[in-house]
């Protein structure tokens, strides 16, 4: 009986101090948001270790303060002293460093990124870094060579390349874009979505073999593989996101889902038009993961996109010409405009593990987008000579006008396009080498339609075509038929056939005590074009590219890379349309000869790592297939008449100028000319001299929750363009230079860092709130020309269309 009562007591007493402890527990990730599987978790002689999901679970002691340890040999030991209420569970995600050793003067490094010539780019940092259009292509515009004067476009041109040269991929999958939009205040959201990336790779030249045939650049995405349920949320004035990820079925399935919405009259309403708009913009993504077992992976990634733009403008006012001669454009308007782009885009994965060696992968994808841009809008417009005399009561009003007219644009235009194609690759691995394959096959159908016009009329006269009979209004009379000054109207379908394959060498290996790296591919491209009232055209082009860099056993920390090759562009739709909207099959492909020197030297400065990346290239651009830029819209001459070339300088520095905080500066030097028709060389219409841009991260050092996001943007002026049916070489003009400055200031109330367990946001994972700046210095920046025409002076008036103005931000953002 003694003994049993002895039992009963010792029983109750282990319950009575289980009873007095808590628990801490969590998921233990790195800085790239992975699981880390085997940290030893310490609490004096008490101690978990985390499981393969980087999960844990300790019991520790309550009411008092602790210390606790996260140790792993590859990373950082982390500390944290927390105090635990009596009876409760506290969660804790640490996120960890990875440990850089120093043995004998040798750092230990993965190079494998610098010797491909790709950039890495932190996901954390894209949510945060203010500007119009939040997101990957934000901070792509902050790289060197890397070019867009139109903060409301997600588009960029890299290196002297238009909008259409640039590959994006997701999981491995090539994604597209409407085919219509020829305004960025009409684009709305990029097809990635920045709140699901788990990995970004951008390369802005010389490429590998694997990626697919374009002239300029890749941007590589990754999106996350989640290990735990998690949601977030991100609201401002311009929109919002949720984003929800999580585990199903054992872990077997795991899936992510993102919905976005915005809003863009906030920017449109700042701009010096005057307008009722509504332009919204909304998509819905997801990216599911399926264990087959331990050898079979299936994935799925879907996006429906919708974005309906309405516009209908009422007068603008617009300042022009010098300080001796200003000039001042007032116009009122009547119509609207309504564009409506739908786009549904899925796509199938299977992987296969043959054995560690080899894997095999089998991708298939739809993308369907159906395009509507419809409007009719007469502008009446009234060209003065403003007063600027400044002792004048009348200082700054127009007294004299100059050109008095108006003009009717009218566009029905229709566009719907599906792309089908289904991919095999593979990749073959082997000690320090490795061999990549793939063949794809590729169907697109696109109808079109396209009905626009435009009239002009100048002092009551209508202005005829420059390629027409000229008249001498109102000197003489004109008796002839009335001429719209632009009309297309065409109807085409087409069906294009393409099969793609490539295949790619890789070793890393030693040359003596250097390290070095090199890969050459090959790739092929057969294309066939068909389609009502057109000759059918098939053709077939082959390129070889290669890269070798090499990391010389030096005290000093460089690594040196040269690549480069043959890059081809098969001719896209739109690249098959000419000015009239006639489709011409037998359009040749563009080349380039592209050649890219680059060097890495990482250092340190004020005891914190900088990293000084120098690149020099050279393309040699034959077949040129020729185009004029008007906002984001690229229209093409759709014959290959022309050379160029394009060279240029990019710097860029990147490093802890604020301890804790990645900030960079870039510089670039670029001169892109071409040559049509043997006229002579002229500036291309993405010649950006000069660029010099800023993403600078601070906080407060008393105060280390606020935090500061600055990105800076200067580059020199683009040329203007030229009117409808001129010679481009008639008007080499430039704009203005580009500057902008945005800037963005949070309260991080709590995150991996800053953690509470109490209050308002003990159930939130992180939470932050502030404010953000766009235009800072309310700069008055132009993306194009209006061209007004003058029939009595006979002159062309290049008018400025001015982007956004100042404007100010709400926003906040959460995860659970």
């Amino acid at each position: 009986m003694t003994k049993q009562l002895l039992l009963v007591a010792i029983v109750f007493f282990t319950q009575f101090i289980n009873a007095q402890n808590g628990i801490i527990k969590g998921i233990i990730k790195n800085t790239n948001n992975e699981p880390i599987e085997g940290v030893t978790i310490s609490y004096l002689s008490n101690g978990v270790i985390s499981d393969k999901n980087g999960e844990y679970s300790l019991p520790v002691p309550t009411e008092v303060e602790i210390s606790i340890i996260f140790s792993h040999v590859s990373y950082r030991t982390h500390q944290k002293n927390i105090i635990i209420p009596k009876n409760k569970t506290v969660r804790y995600y640490p996120i960890l460093e990875i440990k850089v050793e120093e043995i004998d003067e040798v750092i230990v490094k993965d190079y494998k990124r610098e010797a491909q010539g790709t950039i890495k780019i932190n996901p954390g940092d894209v949510v945060k870094i203010p500007g119009a259009n939040q997101g990957i292509e934000n901070i792509l515009m902050t790289l060197p060579g890397v070019n867009n004067n139109n903060e409301l476009s997600t588009q960029y041109n890299v290196r002297g390349g238009n909008f259409d040269e640039n590959l994006v991929y997701v999981n491995g999958i090539e994604v597209y874009r409407p085919f219509l939009v020829r305004s960025g205040q009409q684009e709305g959201l990029s097809f990635v979505n920045p709140h699901l990336v788990h990995d970004i790779k951008f390369s802005a030249g010389g490429f590998q073999a694997k990626y697919g045939d374009k002239l300029s650049s890749v941007l590589d995405i990754t999106y996350k593989t989640p290990t735990e349920f998690a949601a977030a949320v991100n609201a401002s004035l311009l929109g919002g996101n949720i984003s929800v990820e999580g585990t199903m079925l054992n872990n077997k399935l795991k899936a992510l889902l993102g919905v976005r919405y915005r809003d863009n009259s906030l920017f449109i309403n700042s701009k010096d038009i005057e307008t009722n708009a509504n332009p919204n913009f909304t998509d819905a993504q997801t990216y599911m993961s399926y264990q087959v077992n331990s050898k079979l992976n299936i994935d799925f990634l879907g996006n429906f996109s919708l974005n309906n733009y309405n516009y209908t403008p009422k007068t603008r006012r617009t300042k022009f010409g010098t300080i001796s001669d200003p000039l001042e454009l007032i116009v009122y308007y009547d119509g609207q405009e309504k564009d409506k782009f739908k786009t549904v885009f899925g796509a199938l994965k299977g992987s296969y593990e043959v054995n560690s060696n080899l894997n095999l992968n089998l991708v298939t994808s739809s993308y369907h987008t159906v395009e509507e841009e419809y409007y009719d809008i007469l502008a009446s417009y009234n060209i003065g000579e403003v007063n600027n005399d400044f002792g004048s009561d009348e200082f700054g009003e127009v007294e004299f006008s100059e050109g008095i007219g108006s003009q009717l644009n009218h566009a029905r235009n229709d566009l719907d396009a599906l792309i089908v194609n289904s991919e095999f690759n593979g990749t073959f691995k082997k000690d320090e080498y490795q061999i990549d394959f793939g063949i794809k096959y590729q169907k697109e159908d696109i109808k079109d339609r396209i009905k626009e016009w435009e009239v002009i009329d100048s002092l009551g006269f209508s202005v005829r075509p420059p390629l027409t009979a000229s008249n001498n209004q109102p000197y003489e009379p004109f008796t002839g038929d009335l001429i719209p000054y632009k009309n297309i109207s065409t109807q085409n379908h087409i069906t294009i056939d393409r099969l793609v394959y490539y295949a790619q060498f890789s070793k890393k290996s030693n040359w003596n005590n250097h390290k070095i790296w090199y890969n050459i591919g090959g790739r092929a491209h057969n294309w066939n074009v068909n389609g009502n009232n057109i000759e059918t055209s098939n053709q077939i082009i082959y390129s070889l590219r290669g890269q070798f860099s090499i990391k010389p056993a030096w005290e000093k920390d460089m690594l040196f890379r040269i690549s480069g090759g043959m890059y081809n562009q098969p001719p896209f739709y739109k690249e098959l349309r000419n000015n009239n909207g006639e489709i011409v099959p037998d359009v040749k492909t563009q080349k380039s000869l592209q050649v890219v020197f680059g060097n890495d030297y990482s250092f340190k400065l004020w005891e914190r790592p900088f990293k000084l990346v120098s690149e020099i290239y050279y393309k040699n651009l034959t077949n040129i297939n020729t185009y004029t830029v008007d906002n984001v819209k690229v229209r093409y001459i759709a014959d290959n008449n022309a050379k160029g070339y394009a060279t240029g300088l990019d710097l860029r520095l990147n490093g802890e100028f604020v301890p804790g905080t990645e900030s960079w500066v870039s510089l670039g030097f670029l001169k892109t000319e071409e040559n049509y028709n043997n006229q002579g060389y002229i500036a291309r219409p993405t010649d950006q001299r000069f660029k010099f841009a800023m993403l600078f991260q601070d906080y407060v050092p008393n105060i280390p929750n606020i935090k500061m996001y600055l990105n800076l943007v200067f580059n020199s002026g683009l040329p203007g363009g030229s009117p409808s049916y001129t010679n481009s070489y008639d008007y080499q003009n430039r704009l203005n230079s580009y500057k902008r400055a945005d800037i963005g200031i949070s309260y991080v109330f709590k995150d991996a860092q800053h953690q509470t367990n109490s209050g308002l946001f003990k159930n939130f994972k992180e939470f932050s709130a502030g404010f953000e700046i766009f235009n800072m210095f309310d700069v008055q920046n132009s993306i194009t020309n209006t061209w007004v025409r003058d029939v009595y002076s006979k002159r062309f008036y290049g008018i400025p269309n001015y982007m956004t103005q100042r404007v100010f931000n709400i926003k906040f953002d959460a995860k659970f």
